[in-house]
């Protein structure tokens, strides 16, 4: 199969690549960080394409952003994306795209290289493979209860801007994007903390209070 890497560790890159050439696959584009990653997988329609959770400039969350780009513009893609460490919230950030053809492994599932590959042929048929550590995450935040544990990375971000007391137009402007999306963030925030609009609250501060209390 086709496969594009994207990973800001050139030794890491490179060892997929070698791992991927092994077992009969193809690398047709790797890139260092989320626009160059965007870019191969757009241009190249692999596959299968793995990225790295976190790449520059700030490390955090770029290479997820990226795949969420990806399937934006590219429904069908097929993702794998890989992470240091359990990040939930990053799970539910890509399965909003849709569950078809997406993976989210730990970086060392990758050691076991027989498992590794099959689950990149389970993803490029279509499949969703999350990694056995991230399933026990998401059932141990159900139970937990907090709705706010639930809000993707990226709503939560809107929701810590709100709670500096900004409006949607100045929450757009810090994180780039338009109001239409700022109120579609807000509208699935209040979904998700249980607020409706007849609920005969605030739903705003309501909301605040709730990411304060969190």
């Amino acid at each position: 199969m086709r496969v594009v890497i994207a990973d800001d560790s050139v030794l890491l890159r490179e060892g997929l690549e070698l791992l991927l050439t092994d077992a009969g696959h193809q690398v047709v584009g790797s890139a260092g960080d989320g626009p160059g990653f965007v870019a191969a997988v757009l241009a190249e329609r692999p596959d299968c394409a793995i990225v790295d959770v976190r790449m520059p400039p700030s490390n955090t969350d770029e290479g997820l952003r990226a795949a969420v780009e990806v399937r934006g513009r590219w429904p069908g893609a097929r993702i794998v994306v890989l992470s240091q460490y359990v990040e939930v919230s990053y799970a539910d950030d890509l399965l909003e795209t849709g569950a078809e053809g997406i993976g989210y492994l730990l970086k060392d599932r990758v050691a076991d290289v027989d498992e590794f590959l099959q689950r990149l042929d389970d993803v490029a048929a279509g499949g969703s493979v999350l990694d056995p550590q991230v399933v026990a995450q998401l059932l141990n935040r159900q139970r937990a209860g907090d709705p706010v544990a639930g809000l993707t990375p990226r709503e939560r971000e809107v929701l810590g801007l709100m709670a500096e007391g900004r409006t949607n137009a100045s929450i757009a402007g810090q994180l780039v994007i338009t109001e239409g999306a700022v109120e579609k963030h807000t509208q699935r925030i209040f979904a998700k903390l249980g607020l409706t609009a007849d609920a005969g609250r605030h739903r705003r501060v309501t909301a605040v209070l709730a990411y304060l209390r969190s």
